[in-house]
């Protein structure tokens, strides 16, 4: 991934971890030779009739990093920066995700540069089923199987896998995960990946001995998992102090109604824009609050060396990928802040969708009351070998949990060897 192919900041810090954690383990340097790069990277074009009878060519990406553990598995973004070395960044961290938390898959990720809130519902999905046609000779239930992510819901998700039926010409729900539970969606899916989050903060706070039902929390980011960890905070009785979107964000230190912001959201096509409670913040200010816990939940490297000092959090839980760059990491170390690392932190949202992936293929699916117990089951497991890693390694989270992520994929690639 060093190559100009796949440059960009998000990738070069993915690969700057994997060193870290590399040198740490002492990983053979052929593996490691490997690893670096992805198996597999696409640029295709996306050629869409728009609403006013004009063809707008948006440009698309599909990378998959690895696949020794099983199919690769990552989810669709649509964003205006999405761009090949973020989408290659994002599948290598989706690896790590997987490995770490014992799912027999690979890690991908695929994207679209668009901005997905000015497509009309036509042009959004007559775009989604062209990129569809263009990755479907590259994706399939045993080969790779994609998922939502930003930008990207169950209608999407559902356009996929009806489009790529249509071509096999019979129905084929395993293709994608995060679909409508009406066509082989699971229960508790929507809500997984910011669930997770909430469960890693509880089992953080056990850890360092806090109540949580003395705490605040401000979140960046209320789009499918920052308002579903703010909701899940409130419940439990954390003081949610500070929300955010890309349109800005809103503040009040005696707490904030979240079940109304969402209410306002859901009322605004899903944007906190002209919200009526707080005081007016920017997500840079959001970051910069006094509060106990910090949930970085939009875009990645949001918290960097310029204003990781001034971070005033105990516990940072990253709902999104990548929201911390290296030198950031350093300095939170030394501020004693307890990182719950994205690819532990987020890690339910792949957790489910493995679910999701497993009832379609066996035709039988479970409660959500067993989706989200088994969730909860998979994640604590994972949290404590991460914290026991990080103690008996004397490194940070985030380099603990890489290691245990990078070692196991290592592992798998020495036992099934090079073909060439």
């Amino acid at each position: 991934m060093a190559t100009i192919e796949w440059r960009s900041p998000a990738s070069e810090m993915a690969v700057q971890q994997f060193d870290m954690a590399a040198a740490k383990l002492g990983l053979d340097a052929n593996v490691a030779a490997r690893l670096r790069r992805p198996d597999r990277a696409m640029i295709v074009s996306i050629p869409t009739r728009m609403d006013d009878g004009k063809v707008h060519v948006f440009t698309g990406y599909r990378v998959q990093h690895n696949d020794v553990l099983g199919p690769f598995k990552g989810g669709i973004r649509y964003h205006p920066e999405v761009n090949l070395g973020e989408v290659s960044a994002l599948a290598m961290w989706m690896t790590w995700k997987c490995s770490l938390v014992g799912l027999p898959l690979g890690g991908a990720k695929g994207g679209v540069a668009c901005d997905p809130a000015e497509l009309s519902r036509q042009e959004l999905q007559s775009m989604t089923r062209r990129y569809t046609a263009e990755i479907l000779n590259f994706i399939g239930p045993e080969v790779d199987v994609p998922a939502p992510d930003m930008g990207t819901n169950e209608q999407v998700m559902a356009w996929i896998m009806d489009t790529y039926s249509q071509h096999k010409g019979h129905a084929v729900p395993e293709i994608v995960t995060g679909k409508p539970v009406a066509i082989g969606g699971t229960l508790g899916r929507r809500e997984a990946t910011g669930r997770g989050v909430v469960y890693m903060i509880i089992e953080a706070a056990k850890h360092l001995g806090i109540d949580l039902s003395s705490c605040t929390t401000a979140v960046q980011g209320f789009g499918n998992v920052g308002s579903v960890v703010a909701k899940e905070l409130a419940a439990i009785g954390v003081k949610v102090i500070a929300v955010s979107d890309r349109s800005g964000g809103f503040y009040d230190a005696q707490g904030l109604p979240v079940e109304r912001l969402l209410e306002e959201a859901a009322d605004n096509n899903h944007s906190l824009e002209g919200c009526s409670y707080g005081e007016k913040i920017t997500n840079q200010e959001l970051l910069e609050l006094n509060c106990d816990i910090l949930v970085p939940a939009a875009l990645e490297m949001q918290i960097t060396k310029d204003n990781a000092a001034r971070l005033q959090c105990r516990i940072l839980a990253e709902g999104a990928n990548g929201p911390t760059t290296l030198d950031a990491d350093a300095v939170l170390k030394e501020k004693n802040v307890f990182l719950i690392p994205d690819v532990l932190a987020n890690a339910g949202g792949v957790v489910v969708s493995y679910f999701e992936w497993v009832q379609d293929l066996q035709n039988f699916f479970w409660t959500e009351e067993e989706v989200n117990k088994k969730l909860r089951d998979i994640l604590v497991k994972a949290f404590h070998e991460v914290l026991n890693m990080s103690q008996k390694q004397k490194v940070d989270m985030r380099l603990a949990a890489l290691m245990i992520g990078i070692d196991r994929v290592a592992r798998a690639m020495l036992w099934r060897g090079l073909y060439a």
